[in-house]
């Protein structure tokens, strides 16, 4: 698969937030909510404080070993789960609950970045060893985001009334799905070979996590991707003391809340913590764990505790305790020997909420990377754009403003009364004198008239370039189709289309790609044309 990169700064685009765009430059009013610079990436510094920090090793390579035992298992993934026991091994790590098929298009390039970024960190620093790892929400109970695909313009739906942690539910009715898939798709030897995939993942286990696993693992497991499943109880045994203060104490709420005060005068906030930041895990249930006095209540149950009952409970059934956003990057930390985590732009900036509570807990809190971003223009589409003085930075813009400036490009001189309104104003400066001389108070009344027909000249103006936006209604239709076509539903590429498009065409090539093309230290939007 040959491709033609071209890169465009962040802020050009017009899709990210304030937070982040400040973050990235290092603004000084954000550089207290973050421990390291996104710029200035010394790792051996980041590893050095990671190492002030408790590791949990041996405890993390037995789960995760004990997690594959019924999955094939790359070489290379069991030599990273081996490493891992090993004081000079890290990881780089990024996370997401686990969507149907991979879901969308930036959850590939999240996994990809942290591939990246490993293989980048082993040849610069070759004394250490660094492990990719993809941190799998599995509890998340978000069915409607989770369950949803977008193929070929069209939206899919798995139909389904199961509850609780996603993760946990049976993949039932998913070879509806797969066929709706199958038919949407071009009948391509990569189509039936990702159907096979899809298959074998989804309709061979038991469970949506494990599925994900098993896809995830297929796609990526060559390069020594390890997946990492939190909902194991020896894991959250391990966060039986922040689960225990967090419910006796509602910690999480009082250290978060002072963060969240100080960072909204600066800017939005991503999320808030509740009084209690975790759920009631169990088949079929994940619901709010709320206190009452000095009762502990499960919502939407007749669940509930009093504070000795409770305590014998937490110690007694971790594995029925689930954090919510606010401490599952927490628990990620914990476990992990890790240096730094890849997400998105909300992502990062709840992540910038945090800094304070993982101190109190004694967490390392990691360096925070903006995961990488892709715009995929094939190479007809991008002639097209060519022919229309639309480039690469340009496509980003409001397809009216595209259209308005190829207008103006094409025939600018022809609907362009600039000239007019300089001379209208300098005939009525003469207007205006002569008026004054005669009245002052009539100078009020000239200027007025002045202001009138520069009202004219732009209205005029305006209906000559909506008349030859007419004229020109192919190429207008032209550039609203790319558009469409770049910008599904007029959001980003990537946060609306699912790789199974990609992978029919082009089968692993396209995975190749975007490994071979993706700058883990780069901080700008990726645009690849195509053919």
């Amino acid at each position: 698969m040959d491709c033609q990169i071209q890169h465009v700064p962040y802020d050009a685009t017009g899709y990210f937030s304030s937070i982040i765009l400040d973050y990235l430059h290092e603004q000084t009013h954000l550089q207290p909510f973050y421990q390291y610079s996104p710029h200035q990436t010394d790792f051996l510094s980041i590893i050095r404080q990671r190492k002030q920090f408790p590791f949990y090793r041996d405890l993390l390579a037995d789960e995760l070993l004990a997690q594959y035992a019924n999955i094939p298992l790359h070489k290379k993934v069991k030599e990273n789960i081996t490493l891992l026991r090993d004081e000079w091994t890290f990881t780089v790590c990024t996370a997401h609950q686990p969507n149907l098929f991979t879901g969308y298009l930036y959850v590939i390039y999240k996994i990809i970045h942290a591939i990246r970024l490993a293989e980048t960190l082993n040849e610069r620093y070759p004394d250490y060893h660094f492990v990719p790892v993809y941190f799998m929400g599995s509890e998340d109970n978000d069915l409607e985001e989770l369950s949803t695909l977008y193929l070929e313009g069209r939206y899919l739906r798995w139909q389904t009334h199961q509850k609780g942690a996603v993760g946990r539910m049976k993949p039932e009715g998913l070879d509806e799905m797969i066929n709706e898939i199958a038919g949407l798709l071009p009948p391509t030897p990569y189509a039936q070979e990702l159907m096979q995939l899809f298959r074998e993942a989804y309709l061979k286990h038991n469970d949506i996590q494990t599925a994900t696993l098993y896809l995830c693992n297929a796609l990526f497991g060559e390069y020594g991707l390890v997946i990492f499943m939190p909902d194991r109880p020896a894991f959250k045994r391990a966060m039986i003391p922040v689960f225990e203060e967090e419910l006796l104490q509602q910690t999480t709420y009082q250290i978060v809340q002072q963060t969240i005060h100080a960072l909204s005068q600066l800017h939005t906030v991503q999320a808030h913590p509740r009084e209690i930041n975790l759920f009631y895990l169990d088949e079929q249930v994940r619901e709010r764990i709320i206190r009452n006095g000095t009762t502990w209540k499960v919502l939407n149950t007749q669940i509930s505790w009093d504070e000795t009952a409770l305590k014998k409970w937490i110690h007694e059934h971790p594995e029925q305790i689930s954090p919510n956003v606010m401490l599952r990057g927490l628990m990620q930390e914990k476990l992990l020997p890790n240096l730094a985590f890849i997400g998105g732009g909300g992502e990062l900036a709840y992540w910038l909420e945090l800094k304070d509570l993982f101190a109190h807990f004694d967490v390392h809190y990691p360096l925070l990377m903006l995961r990488s971003s892709w715009l995929w223009i094939p190479e007809k589409t991008y002639r097209l754009m060519q022919r229309l003085h639309i480039g690469c930075a340009d496509v980003f813009q409001h397809p009216d403003t595209l259209i308005r400036k190829y207008v103006m490009q094409e025939a600018g001189a022809q609907i362009s009364l600039h000239a007019y309104h300089a001379q209208v104003n300098e005939i009525f400066q003469q207007i205006i004198q002569q008026a004054g001389a005669i009245d002052s108070t009539l100078i009020a009344s000239a200027k007025a008239a002045q202001v009138r027909t520069q009202h004219l000249l732009e209205n005029l103006e305006l209906k000559m370039l909506r008349a030859q936006k007419r004229k020109m209604h192919i190429q207008t239709a032209q550039i609203q189709r790319i558009h469409q076509q770049l910008f599904p539903d007029n959001h980003l590429q990537e946060r609306i289309e699912n790789f199974s498009s990609y992978y029919a065409w082009y089968g692993r090539d396209w995975i190749t790609a975007l490994h071979k093309h993706l700058d883990p230290l780069l901080q700008a939007f990726t645009v690849a044309v195509y053919n």
